[in-house]
């Protein structure tokens, strides 16, 4: 997991051959989104706003689990 500059979450991590994304919110949970494409992990991590391109993007279009 990566340290990231986020109001949303306080860190991120990709397995590029499982392609599972993990994110670690503030409050401390901790989810993990499958089915992620090593170019949506890119974007990702080069955003703007985690928390918008995660919202716009990720939540809700990718099979999620806690934990």
């Amino acid at each position: 997991m990566l340290p990231v500059s986020s109001s949303m979450a306080t860190s991120v991590g990709y397995d590029n051959e499982e392609q599972v994304l993990q994110i670690e919110f503030y409050n401390g949970a901790v989810y993990q989104y499958s089915g992620i494409e090593p170019e949506t992990w890119r974007d990702l991590q080069s955003a703007d706003s985690i928390g918008e391109f995660f919202n716009q993007e990720i939540k809700g279009r990718y099979e999620c689990e806690p934990l």
